[in-house]
């Protein structure tokens, strides 16, 4: 056991992991789901995901990578950050098939297959 200030008082850590889960969650990427979401639906549009300018937003929200859900300052940060490991790995991702109910169901076991019967009458 530690003696330091925080080590005599219960509880005395409960806010550190507070804060971090906190900033944890604000920070954290989209889904690929959600992702392949908006792709679908501009595709299905046949619109491109643009931005209203908005100061709020880095560059005003005019560079926008839509594969991984980040803004960027400006065209050269954007261009390099396509060249990047994590932008081609959420990329690979991307073009895999998206889970759906079915998928789920069948890796529980909760299949709905219909077997043969084991001794069949003759």
């Amino acid at each position: 056991m530690g003696t330091g200030p925080n080590a005599k008082k219960p509880g005395a850590r409960s806010k550190v992991k507070k804060y971090k889960k906190k900033t944890w969650l604000c920070r954290r990427a989209k889904d690929t789901d959600q992702i392949q979401d908006e792709i679908e639906k501009s595709r299905d549009s046949g619109k491109p995901i643009a931005f209203v300018y908005d100061d709020d937003l880095p560059g005003g929200g005019q560079f926008y990578c839509v594969e991984t859900g980040r803004h960027f300052t400006d065209a050269k940060a954007l261009a390099d950050h396509k060249k990047s490991r994590y932008y081609k790995r959420r990329c690979k991702e991307l073009k895999e098939e998206k889970y759906s109910q079915d998928i789920a169901e069948w890796a529980g076991g909760m299949t709905k297959e219909v077997l043969p019967p084991a001794h069949a009458k003759k």
